[in-house]
This record gives structure tokens, C-alpha cells and sequence, in this order.
């Protein structure tokens, strides 16, 4: 039994809310059973000190009662006696004419009221014992009743006691029930999250109405079925587009090798040992740029973040380059990010090379700032991206067909790491609207820099 209620969320949150239910009810309970008979006995002992009063009274003023006969003042005090020093009752109330003397208790000049609780034969009562005068030979007022049944016998404790446990029943129900319809759509979700299969992750999970966490939760399901989705159509169309790009140089390489050992005569050596190595080299190049994008966000690359200076970052690239083409900067300092200074240094070399491909006079980088985000942007003088291919253009082993025309030896996976390093560092690479060219716009996060921008000014990184 302890293992099904371990395994049910239902069961342990029912049973939890019940315990707290009886913990709470319970000294309740005893509590409003001790505050009720505190309550009633002090009642019933103010009607019996009234009655005692009042008859005592009475007999200071020398009220004569007719055959020893007290009226009974108040119908819930109906037994009085007064009694004289000799311990002889000399007048009673109808109910406690036949009955001995109520009590032996007999109040004191200092003490005149005292309140006792006597037994007589069959019966227990609560009684008040008042003194006439303060004369020695004074009489006593005795005026008392029956106790209530709520204090002479455990009836309030009982009916108190099947009140909580129908409570305590009522919670615990109420809590199966409730618990049980909560979760209804959870086990809903589970059931569909099972028939969901790797092979086809385009299913999703019912949303119940509404905006509570479990609209949220399946909403959460949903994204990350569809993210599971997106990434598997990735992987399978990475690994086709992947082995059709390394299927090309070696099959090419393995071609020249078979000539050559074919006819060896007729095979020039320095030409076969080019083409072999121009060949090994892209191989290389792609499986560096593939180890590179599988790699792209892990933890050792979070523990290798540092604060960069993109404005330095640019210039120190730009110093080691060789480019066709002239570089026109404008970059502002003290712009910084945190980040993997190789990984950032990748980016800047994959625009670089992708704008110096297609630039036809100059190339431009720029380094600012704008609302607390670091923006660095390259752009060229060369053929413009049409709007439909500003997106594909970041998918992995994709080039325009100008871009084949013009490049043959570029792996297709430049511009696809550069946009996994932006979103790896909480940025993001975009191509914006350029008149007479490409524009591509890196923004990371940065932290408060300098809104100035120095005047743009002609620079080169190589001719």
C-alpha cells in the first residue's frame, strides 16, 4: 500500500492534506469542547449565584414564605434551601423540599459566597452557597441545579468528536476528487507524450483551455516537441547534405588516385599531388567547420567566456589579413561582450570572407552601440540578398548560386556558424536591407558603452 501511494502524486497530496486537515481540526475540536464547558459551567454558575443572591436578600429583608415554601426566581435554579445554623433546612423551594440538605459547605463572614459542585443520591450538581448576613448565627442560601447533560456526561465530546472525522472524511475526499480532475490532463498528456514515436515528431499534446501552469505545461511540451522536430529535420538533412559534400572531394581524390595507378605513365605527379592535397584540404575544411557547429554552446565553451572589446577584436583580424579589397571602419571602443574570443573571432572572419567574395570596390565594418546591445555589421558593394533568401542563406551546406559560381572552394558552413556563435551567445545575426549590397548585423549583449560614433575613415586590411 505505502509503494501505490508513493507512485500516485494523488494519493500522497490527499494524504498530506488530510493529515494537515486532522492536525488542524483536532485541537480545534478539543479546543471548542473546553471553551463550551468553560463557557456552560460559568453560565450555570452565575444563574446559581443570581438565584442565591437574590433569595438571600430577601431573607435580610425578612420575607416570610408560606409553609417554608421558596418561589422559584429563575426555572433553570429550581432547587433552594436556606439553612439555619442549627444545619436545619427552614424553607425550600418546591423541587428540593424532599431532598436532604444540598451541601456541607458553609461560607464564612470573610467568604460569604462559595461555589461548590455536590453529589447527592442520584444526581451531581452545581450549586451556590450564599451567607444571609455576617452575624454569627446567620443563615445560608443554598440555590443549585441538576449539571447539564453537556457537563455531566461525555455527549459534547462525542458529537464533536464525529463532526471532525466527517470533516477530516470530507477534506480527504474532496482533495481525491479534486486532485483527481487536476491531473486528469496531465495523465491526458502523458498517454499522448507515450504514442508519440522518434520517427515522427510532428504530433503534439492536447493545450487544455485557459492560462494555468497546466496550459503552460503542455504549451512547453509543444515548443519542445516542435524544437525536437525542427533539430531531428535538421540532423537527418545535415547528414545528407553532409555526406553529399564529402562524398564530392573524395570521390574526386579517389578518381585521380585510380588513374594514376592505373597509368602511371601518363600521370603527372606534381598536378595528381595539388589536386590531392587542394582535395584533403577541403575535406579538412569541413570536418573542422562540422566539429566546430557540433561544439558551438557547450560548457567548456561557457567556461571560456571573457569579456571582448569588439572594436579591438576587429582591428587585431583586420591586421593579419590580406583582403582584395579595401575595409572602410568605423568603430567605436569600449564596446564589450562576453563571450568565447575564438568563437567571436570565427564570426568576423566568416563575414569578412563572405564579403570580400561578393564585394565589387569596398567592404565595410562598423562597431557600435544602441540601447545597451553591441552591434557589429560588415557589408559590401556587391550583389544584393533577396528577401527570400535572407534566412536560407544561414542553413548549413547552403550557397546561392552566385555564390557557386564565384566560390568553388567554400564548405557552405560559414555563415551557419556564424548564426549558431550569435545564438549560443544570446545575440543574433541577421541580414538587413543594404541599396547596392549585403549587410549582415551581428547584436550580442552588451554592457553600458558609449553612444558616440567616430566619423568613418577610410582603412584597409590589404590590397
Amino acid at each position: 500500500m505505502s509503494r501505490i501511494w508513493a507512485r500516485s502524486l494523488r494519493g500522497r497530496v490527499t494524504l498530506v492534506t488530510t493529515l494537515v486537515a486532522a492536525v488542524l481540526l483536532i485541537p480545534f475540536g478539543i479546543g471548542a469542547v473546553t471553551v463550551t464547558r468553560a463557557w456552560v459551567a460559568a453560565s450555570v454558575s452565575r444563574d446559581t449565584r443570581n438565584t442565591a443572591e437574590r433569595i438571600a436578600s430577601e431573607a435580610r429583608a425578612g420575607a416570610l414564605w408560606r409553609g417554608g415554601r421558596i418561589p422559584v426566581l429563575d426555572p433553570t435554579v429550581p432547587l433552594i434551601q436556606i439553612v439555619n445554623p442549627q444545619g436545619t433546612v427552614s424553607a425550600a423551594s418546591d423541587g428540593a423540599a424532599a431532598m436532604p440538605r444540598l451541601s456541607d459547605v458553609w461560607p464564612t463572614p470573610d467568604d460569604r459566597v462559595i461555589t461548590s459542585r455536590p453529589c447527592v443520591p442520584q444526581m451531581c450538581l452545581y450549586l451556590t452557597a450564599v451567607r444571609v448576613s455576617l452575624e454569627a448565627d446567620s443563615s445560608v442560601v443554598y440555590a443549585g441545579r441538576r449539571a447539564p447533560a453537556v457537563l455531566s456526561d461525555h455527549t459534547l465530546e462525542t458529537v464533536a468528536a464525529i463532526e471532525i472525522a466527517i470533516l477530516i472524511g470530507i477534506t480527504g475526499w474532496a482533495t481525491w476528487m479534486i486532485m483527481g480532475r487536476a491531473l486528469r490532463p496531465v495523465a491526458a498528456m502523458r498517454a499522448q507524450l507515450d504514442e508519440i514515436q522518434a520517427s515522427d515528431l510532428s504530433r503534439r499534446v492536447v493545450q487544455p483551455a485557459g492560462d494555468d501552469e497546466l496550459s503552460g505545461l503542455a504549451a512547453s511540451i509543444n515548443g519542445t516537441l516542435a524544437r525536437l522536430e525542427r533539430s531531428a529535420r535538421q540532423q537527418r538533412q545535415f547528414a545528407s547534405d553532409a555526406s553529399h559534400e564529402l562524398r564530392t572531394p573524395i570521390a574526386g581524390l579517389r578518381a585521380q588516385l585510380e588513374s594514376a595507378q592505373l597509368y602511371p605513365e601518363d600521370t603527372d605527379l606534381d598536378a595528381l599531388v595539388t589536386s590531392a592535397l587542394r582535395d584533403t584540404d577541403r575535406l579538412e575544411a569541413i570536418i573542422t567547420d562540422l566539429l566546430l557547429l557540433a561544439r558551438i554552446g557547450s560548457r567548456a565553451d561557457d567556461a571560456a567566456k571573457e569579456w571582448v572589446d569588439l572594436g579591438e577584436l576587429v582591428r587585431e583580424e583586420l591586421s593579419v589579413r590580406k583582403d582584395r579589397v579595401p575595409i572602410r571602419l568605423a568603430v567605436e571602443d569600449g564596446v564589450l561582450v562576453q563571450g568565447v574570443r575564438l568563437q567571436l573571432a570565427r564570426v568576423l572572419t566568416n563575414l569578412l570572407d563572405n564579403a570580400e567574395r561578393h564585394a565589387d570596390r569596398y567592404v565595410r565594418v562598423s562597431v557600435g552601440c544602441e540601447d545597451g546591445v553591441a552591434v557589429l555589421a560588415v557589408e559590401n558593394d556587391g550583389a544584393e540578398i533577396a528577401a527570400v533568401d535572407r534566412e536560407r542563406i544561414f542553413e548549413r551546406f547552403t550557397r546561392l548560386d552566385a555564390a557557386r559560381s564565384r566560390d568553388a572552394g567554400g564548405t557552405g558552413l560559414g555563415l551557419a556558424i556564424a548564426r549558431d556563435v550569435a545564438v549560443a551567445h544570446g545575440g543574433e545575426l541577421t541580414v538587413e536591407d543594404c541599396q547596392g549590397g549585403a549587410r549582415f548585423v551581428l547584436r550580442l549583449p552588451s554592457t553600458p558603452c558609449r553612444t558616440d560614433r567616430p566619423a568613418e575613415k577610410p582603412g584597409t586590411s590589404g590590397v
